[in-house]
């Protein structure tokens, strides 16, 4: 529910404390930081939570959904057609247990998974779409996907993930040279109907002998995918939720860390060398320690152990990791969801092993300075969007006398923002006149101000509905521009209100 709109006075706003303007530009990370939010373990959380609980947002938010238009109990989520089924693993079911994509053939774009992706989008992230799907989909259904996705920028498809192994439905009904081929014929599709989209090809790592797992069966997919990746845990509770783990048990798995970089380093290797030494991205697109393996306390340090090694070897791996995920049922979250209330998360230690990456330049993405403005001619400044590692924005050196005790803003009531301010990320819908960024600099991660230092508030436009329209320009899928007619204002103080009595 809206809040109640008041016309507020704003006369004490003002622009004195703006000492430069400059259009800026985002680069891409070192290393990017993605996040899954939901799955069969999991309720989607909304961006507006999770960003003010981590102080910043995502390169990509992973989404996880599938599609099986020709079994007889579709559209419905698989555990709810059939909630009388004796089953002993999430993979059990007719299909998979995942949340149900509501497009495609005689779809609807209102619901699943698009209200999810235009949530994303609009706060500044782009999407990864995770889609098991029904290889004996035909190429009407499969283009009518593809035009489902032409306005939500610069997304990525992930199509029938892990597919080296046996569990997934897909596995199931089809050989992996019949998974192969259905990954090349969609994303050719893709390529002609939504080029926005970047393909994800979901295998497995190298074996001991140093072939892909299924290398034969899956070569033209390898060659054709835009992104390579594998799934693969520091520690696994993998009989989760269907027993309990303890000591001994068969039903959980860990793979030390040393192994597990050898594993990429060796699969990256040879993905070079069966692709004709082309250098595509990496991404572990799910990653995290199992906390039921581990404890929730020890749950952090491989993942921490993790980002050091990235930082002092810098391997060669064009490499992105995905969290998995944001809230779990389980213990695969920054958050436990609470067993009597789905919407209310239970914070983990991973949420502060978590937030030292996010915090650390080498896992955020650069900044570059493109123009500095005259401010005394600044009138509007054009925004673009391309997504979460290429867009152009504005920035505004503001000189502060001390740590201040008020720090609000007064932005364009009618555009769709998000700010950085003092290295914390702020998101305004249109509608909303006022922010107050204070958390910048009472939070227990933020960043102390010197007197009569300069800090940055940088300013993004995403697209207000998640999507981009189609203005007929070249560029329109992945490029979304608008302008800043209204610098924004601000009220800042150094002193508490004294009595006035």
């Amino acid at each position: 529910m809206d809040v109640k709109k008041i016309k507020v006075d704003t006369s004490r706003f003002g622009r004195d404390e703006i000492t430069e303007i400059n259009r800026v530009k985002l680069t891409p990370a070192k290393v990017a930081l993605d996040l899954g939010d939901g799955s069969e373990r999991g309720e989607y959380v909304n961006q507006d939570y999770i960003i003010n609980r981590l102080g910043r947002p995502h390169r990509n938010i992973g989404l996880m959904y599938t599609y099986y238009p020709n079994d007889k109990e579709w559209p419905v989520r698989s555990s709810e057609a059939y909630p009388d089924m004796e089953v002993h693993s999430q993979w059990e079911y007719p299909y998979d247990d995942y949340f149900v994509y509501e497009g495609g053939l005689g779809g609807k774009l209102s619901g699943k998974p698009f209200e999810e992706m235009r949530d994303i989008r609009r706060h500044g992230q782009d999407v990864t779409l995770t889609l098991t799907i029904d290889c004996s989909c035909t190429d009407e259904q499969l283009t009518a996907i593809a035009k489902d996705l032409r306005t939500f920028g610069r997304m990525r498809l992930r199509i029938n993930h892990e597919c080296s192994g046996r569990w997934f439905t897909h596995n199931q009904r089809y050989s992996y040279e019949e998974i192969g081929a259905f990954f090349v014929r969609f994303h050719k599709i893709l390529k002609k109907e939504a080029p926005n989209v970047e393909t994800v090809f979901c295998s497995g790592f190298a074996d001991q002998d140093g072939r892909m797992e299924q290398e034969d069966a899956f070569l033209e997919a390898f060659k054709e995918a835009d992104v390579w990746s594998s799934d693969r845990y520091l520690a696994l509770h993998f009989g989760w939720p269907f027993d309990i783990c303890d000591d001994g048990d068969l039903s959980y798995a860990i793979n030390p860390l040393d192994g597990y970089i050898k594993g990429i380093d060796g699969t990256i290797k040879r993905l070079r060398e069966i692709c004709d030494g082309k250098k595509k991205p990496f991404s572990a697109t799910e990653f995290n320690t199992d906390g039921d393996v581990t404890g929730p306390k020890l749950q952090g340090l491989g993942l921490l152990k993790f980002a050091e090694y990235l930082k002092e070897k810098q391997p060669d791996w064009n490499y992105s990791m995905s969290m998995y995920q944001f809230r779990d049922r389980g213990r695969l979250g920054l958050e436990m969801e609470d067993p009597n209330n789905p919407n209310v998360g239970i914070e983990q230690p991973l949420m502060d092993d978590y937030k030292v990456l996010l915090n650390d330049p080498y896992f955020q993405p650069g900044r570059e300075v493109v123009e500095t403005l005259d401010i005394s001619k600044v009138k509007k400044i054009p925004l673009r969007w391309g997504g979460a590692e290429d867009s152009e924005g504005v920035e505004f050196k503001v000189k502060l006398e001390k740590m201040p005790v008020f720090f609000d803003m007064e932005l364009p009531v009618d555009m769709n923002l998000m700010i950085e301010v003092n290295g914390r990320w702020f998101y305004k819908k249109p509608g909303v006149q006022i922010i107050d960024v204070m958390s910048a600099f009472f939070s227990k991660d933020s960043i102390p101000v010197k007197p009569g230092e300069e800090i940055s508030v940088v300013i993004f436009a995403p697209p207000a509905d998640g999507e981009n329209p189609e203005t007929g320009k070249d560029d329109w899928a992945v490029n979304y521009r608008t302008e800043m007619k209204v610098l924004p204002k601000f009220r800042i103080r150094y002193e508490a209100c004294k009595p006035n009595r």
